[in-house]
């Protein structure tokens, strides 16, 4: 088998390959694993571009055992938040959104007493969540269960089946109509960070429960390391895997695919090959459109490039700053006001979220230090229109053909850059007195950037956007058809583009993938878990408590990494 791309969904595929008996060879075109989960070094500091939180990194739910499967979470450290996220408001006012819906409903209480209704119905359908997550299904796609598996399933939410039904009826820009408080009337739409207008409020019951269920923390050493980690247990079960290997075309003989050919000319056999690369570069040019039926040629000709079909782009900063700055918080959203927006190039709504990156990862910065990462969502059509030159070059170094190198995209493109990186650090620096003069290292990506690392299309993340047709087509067909193309055999989709979602989608679709081939190659699928491998430790940290419109600070006694005294370490085997 030969797995076409090195991020989660092709290490997961490698995984479950090897498991299953599969010999596999994974070509991926960048240096290094993950993929969209990934982090870089600046200076002393590393920069962790991904990992916000992790859905499924803690026990009580079926994502967790595939997370132990892929060895991703084994001997770490998994740090869990008390506040997902603050949002604060152009006034200062802030909303703390508790992880613990009891903690949730007496703060949102204390804001706004006349809206008891919607708080109480909200903070309920986070306690049914809570009790649902354990029936989620993940471990098996459901195009492969039988009658009776589907009727176990759906018996199994019986007891949620109000609450979901009523949840992904409804839109969170809806449901945030009811508050009469201005301040949670907004801040309801940026509980996941960024405003999502297509998003019912399902998925917002969906990680508030993970996060107090303790499954939706972040891992120790960050996004890179976790791939790494899923990487060092694909080669421990044997798989191969070729970095700096950009795969130009998928060879296909009398409709069956039978090999790869890089860019460089090699050209390698195989009796099956799986992509868990970008969907529209899988079929638009590496299948060059030849194997589409209505449905997917309608999806990566027409529907793809309709607003609002494809997960946003970001624009990311990332400061290393020579002092600690103990009174940042984990995670803000700032709602912003039109002179600050301006400066955000692409900028989709006047909000920007702030992450004390060191409170979740404090190894990845020298001691005494502090990481920032601020972010937007952002179109990409303005970073286009600014540059110049090609978006990707793949160039020869000490005769090595590299393919994410950095490219020239010109001084317009620089200069909005600059703008987006002062911009942020003048904001900061008005609430954070002597945050400007501590910064040491400052980096920028745009959409164009995760065009340039992952050949991503359009700088999406991560593919198509949840709730909207595009997604709810993808989920129909493989439902239907599997991960498959019409008319080419020996040939599968895995990754983000094959399911919906984040990592871990990415990475159930690996095990989803190997059920496929499993079953077309007459085989029983099988898994498990590394016996010898230490399970992860949790710990939970408290972030603090509001105090008025211009608190910023951690509870006494942090220090520059975040933690307090009041921080608990747990075992696993408490959080079952």
């Amino acid at each position: 088998m030969i797995i076409v791309g090195g991020g989660l969904g092709g290490l997961s595929t490698g995984c479950y390959a090897r498991m299953n008996g599969y010999r596999t060879r994974i070509f991926e075109m960048h240096e290094i694993p993950g993929g969209s989960c990934t982090g870089w070094d600046r200076s002393d500091f590393t920069f962790d571009w991904c990992i916000s939180w992790l859905l499924g990194n803690g026990p009580g739910n079926e994502m967790y055992q595939i997370w132990l499967e892929l060895g991703a979470l084994q001997g770490k450290e998994m740090r869990h938040f008390d506040v997902f996220n603050i949002v604060r408001a152009r006034d200062g006012r802030a909303v703390y959104f508790y992880s613990d819906p009891d903690r949730l409903e007496a703060h949102l209480l204390g804001l706004s007493p006349v809206d008891a209704a919607p708080i109480r119905e909200f903070c309920a359908g986070i306690r049914t969540f809570r009790k649902a997550l354990a029936a989620y299904p993940f471990l098996k796609p459901v195009g492969l269960m039988g009658r009776l598996e589907r009727w176990r399933m759906l018996a199994s939410f019986t007891p949620y089946f109000n609450t979901i039904r009523k949840s992904i009826a409804v839109l969170m820009t809806d449901f945030s109509q009811r508050f009469q408080d201005p301040l949670l009337r907004e801040a309801f739409n940026f509980i996941l960070y960024e405003k999502h207008p297509a998003f019912p409020v399902l998925p917002f019951y969906f990680q508030l429960a993970s996060h107090a269920n303790r499954a939706a923390g972040v891992p120790e050493g960050g996004s890179l390391a976790l791939a790494r980690s899923i990487e060092e247990r694909y080669r421990g079960l044997g798989g191969e895997i070729t970095y700096n290997a950009r795969v130009e075309e998928i060879l296909v003989e009398h409709d069956r695919a039978v090999g790869v050919r890089l860019s460089d000319g090699r050209e390698y056999r195989a009796d099956i090959v799986v992509s868990a690369a970008d969907g529209h570069t899988t079929v638009m040019k590496l299948l060059k459109g030849q194997y589409l039926n209505d449905t997917y040629r309608r999806l990566y000709t027409s529907l793809i490039d309709e607003p609002g079909q494809l997960s946003p782009g970001y624009v990311a900063l990332f400061l290393g700053l020579r002092k600690p700055f103990p009174t940042g918080d984990p995670c803000t959203t700032y709602l912003l006001g039109e002179r600050e927006a301006a400066q955000l190039t692409g900028i989709r709504c006047p909000s920007m979220n702030v992450q004390f990156r060191t409170r979740h990862y404090p190894e990845l910065a020298p001691s005494g230090s502090t990481v920032v990462f601020a972010t937007y969502f952002s179109d990409i059509a303005p970073w286009r229109a600014l540059s110049e030159g090609p978006e990707r070059s793949s160039r020869v170094r000490r005769g090595e053909e590299l393919h994410t190198l950095p490219v020239k995209h010109g001084r317009e493109y620089l200069a909005a850059k600059r703008r987006v990186r002062n911009g942020i650090v003048g904001f900061l620096d008005e609430r954070f007195p002597g945050f400007k003069d501590a910064v040491a290292v400052a980096d920028v990506s745009t959409p164009l950037t995760q065009v340039r690392y992952t050949g991503v299309y359009d700088g999406t993340f991560p593919g198509w956007n949840p709730f909207v047709e595009g997604a709810e087509t993808v989920e129909e067909e493989i439902k239907k058809s599997g991960p498959v193309l019409p008319g080419l055999s020996n040939f599968y989709l895995s990754g983000v583009w094959a399911t919906i979602g984040g990592l871990i989608r990415a990475a159930a679709a690996g095990r989803h993938v190997m059920q496929f081939i499993c079953r077309d190659d007459g085989l029983e699928f099988t898994a498990e878990i590394d016996p010898g491998a230490p399970l992860p430790t949790h710990l939970v940290i408290p972030v603090g408590r509001p105090a008025g419109p211009a608190r910023q600070a951690a509870p006494a006694g942090a220090d520059g990494a975040g933690r307090t005294e009041d921080s608990e370490n747990v075992e696993t085997g408490a959080l079952a």
